[in-house]
């Protein structure tokens, strides 16, 4: 873990920040500090009823004061006991209100963020400052502001009925508070960061389990056979856990006792000074129980108060982390001026692609990350800033037709086709569609008007009806059968026994890769959207499987813009474009034919990856073919 995560300080204007989301509801929190100050009233009443039930009823023997002030005393506890219900359900429903916003505002912030954010950011440090952190908050509101109201109150009342008891003993109390703040000062600072690092480590442990636990983790850790060594890592980070959870304790408790001895010591001066003016007679004996019950009520609500103290430090860090990830400004946003890209009618023609002179490099961690959500190995350097992926790529891709990208790995040819649906901008030219700079465009338009389908297709752990209708939530029984029959999946799916309403698992593990991608293109034909992007979408088809793909996707790309990536160049032989992409560049572009009679870079991938492989004819039979 970096040191420089757990040291860092709580940041300036924090606690301004925080109060718009506490007094968010102000009618509930004005009731809530009502409610308080009536509690802190009926805390510094009781003794001071005290002294007169002593004084006045038990001294001068009168039983009808007696009974009466018992009778009050009696009413004062039951509406206490109501004061304290009805603090307990507000400061629920603040503090509840408060966590279910802040949770809402962190899951749509993420949500906005570039692809490059989560390629960096651990997963479970993300969901740590979801649960972990949002539900710290709580305490702030729920526990801390109203006891801190109320013990500011308490105190405010007590010292009043103690100057107007005693004024002697109102200043000698006075004059002994303030020892009580060193310990808090003393321990608040460790203690934040212990809180930093507890949460970070927490963080980290989640992060861990969230990798490790997938399909994908789990069955690498066992391919590789690494189980022990795994355990190890993660007792370590657990291990760091206890002794972060250890210190805070300790403190915690040292805190604790340090109060505890001020307390005892600064009670027994003030009832041995108390106890002379009594003697002296300058007290009555009913006025000193009273006064030795607002001394407690002096130096209780101080101890807590300190202790509070470092609970609002340790809080505020759990505020912290979760404006850090608030501050982070989206890479790619929407202008306020963007207009929506004119939706293709029925019958119209697809929107063109067109890339003018565009450059692009990865953006930096600084630009797109935090540290504390990556916390792996972070003093790694860093690719250069100069590092450009894509250099001056110019082309397009004409309305309706299909324009193949092929080149060697880690050419460009995914890094293009990220940049057509804006998961990142260019750093020089730019992106149209339909001649529109995707720039001055709404996300929802381009969102609607782009469909893609990864090498790697994703799948919730749901049903197949689910994540089917993620692209189209309106769709019916029909549209969903259609289109997995225009994926050659539906016969598969009508052989489960319980269709699509089978669950698919975690990432789509329970079913084939190849039936997850043809999963993922019914999805993509059910959405149908004008611009198509296929990153080597039939990679995990089998021949048979992909020689049914290739006749359906004819059908299904006809009339629609598509950007096609595929290694194996059997699948674009027919594309009306192929670009030939290298070192980030166009090299060359053309028909399949006329880029083998050139003989350049085409040629040379298609002579080493077919005098080895099968082809597909024209009909889609396998044929051989040779040098």
């Amino acid at each position: 873990m970096d040191d420089s995560i757990t040291r860092q300080r709580i940041t300036p204007g924090t606690v301004r920040r925080v109060i718009p989301y506490v007094f968010k509801r102000p009618w509930t929190m004005a009731a809530l500090l009502t409610t308080t100050a009536v509690g802190a009233t009926i805390s510094a009443c009781n003794p001071l009823l005290l002294k007169v039930l002593i004084d006045d009823g038990i001294g001068r023997q009168q039983k009808g004061t007696l009974i009466a002030l018992a009778a009050v005393m009696a009413g004062l506890a039951v509406l206490d006991g109501f004061v304290s219900y009805l603090q307990a359900r507000l400061s629920g429903q603040v503090g509840h209100g408060l966590v279910a916003d802040l949770r809402v505002k962190i899951f749509d912030h993420v949500q906005r963020q570039p692809v490059a954010f989560f390629t960096r950011a651990q997963t479970g440090s993300l969901i740590s400052r979801l649960n972990a952190d949002a539900i710290g908050t709580q305490e702030a509101v729920t526990t801390l502001l109203s006891q801190s109201l109320s013990i500011i109150l308490t105190l405010v009342l007590v010292i009043a009925s103690m100057f107007y008891l005693s004024w002697q003993l109102a200043i000698v109390s006075l004059l002994l508070i303030p020892i009580f703040m060193v310990p808090g000062r003393m321990i608040g600072f460790r203690l934040e960061r212990l809180a930093r690092e507890g949460m970070q480590t927490d963080a980290d442990i989640s992060s861990l389990m969230n990798e490790r636990f997938n399909v994908a983790g789990a069955m690498l850790t066992k391919l590789y056979g690494r189980p022990d060594e795994e355990s190890r890592a993660f007792a370590t980070k657990v291990h760091r856990m206890r002794d972060v959870a250890i210190l805070g304790t300790v403190n915690g408790r040292l805190l604790g006792i340090m109060l505890g001895l001020l307390t005892a010591l600064t009670s027994a001066v003030v009832y041995g000074f108390g106890g002379v003016l009594v003697i002296d007679g300058n007290l009555q004996i009913g006025t000193l129980v009273a006064l030795f019950a607002l001394i407690t009520k002096v130096y209780g609500p101080i101890a807590a108060l300190s202790t509070i103290q470092v609970n609002v430090v340790t809080t505020l860090v759990s505020f912290d982390r979760i404006f850090e990830v608030l501050d982070l400004e989206p890479l790619i946003s929407e202008r306020p001026d963007a207009r929506a890209l004119p939706a293709a009618g029925p019958g119209a023609t697809a929107p063109d692609v067109e890339f003018d002179g565009v450059s692009f490099r990865y953006p930096t961690a600084a630009e797109v990350s935090l540290a504390s959500l990556e916390s792996v190995n972070l003093s790694a350097p860093e690719r250069s800033d100069d590092q450009t992926v894509l250099h001056g790529v110019t082309f397009r891709a004409p309305a309706g037709k299909m324009t193949a990208l092929v080149g060697p790995s880690g050419a460009g040819k995914s890094t293009i086709t990220h940049l057509v649906p804006r998961l990142y901008d260019p750093v020089e030219g730019a992106v149209r569609i339909g001649g529109h700079d995707l720039r001055e465009l709404t996300l929802g338009s381009v969102n609607e008007t782009v469909g893609v389908v990864a090498q790697d297709a994703h799948l919730f752990h749901d049903t197949i009806r689910a994540n089917l209708t993620f692209a189209r939530p309106d769709a019916t029984e029909e549209d969903l059968i259609e289109a997995c029959r225009a994926a050659q999946i539906w016969e598969t799916i009508a052989a489960l026994p319980n269709g699509l309403d089978t669950v698919v698992g975690d990432r789509g593990y329970r079913i084939s890769g190849g039936e997850k991608q043809r999963v993922a293109l019914a999805r993509l034909l059910l959405k149908s959207p004008p611009v198509v992007i296929l990153d080597e979408a039939t990679a995990h088809l089998d021949s048979e499987s992909e020689a049914a793909i290739q006749r359906a996707l004819e059908t299904t790309l006809a009339g629609r813009t598509s950007l096609v990536i595929a290694h194996r160049l059997s699948t674009v032989r027919n594309a009306d474009q192929i670009l030939v992409i290298d070192a980030g560049r166009v090299r060359e572009r053309g028909t399949h034919d006329e880029l083998l009679a050139a003989g350049g870079l085409y040629a040379e991938l298609y002579r080493s990856q077919f005098a080895t492989q099968q082809v597909y004819g024209e009909s889609g039979d396998p044929v051989v073919a040779t040098r």
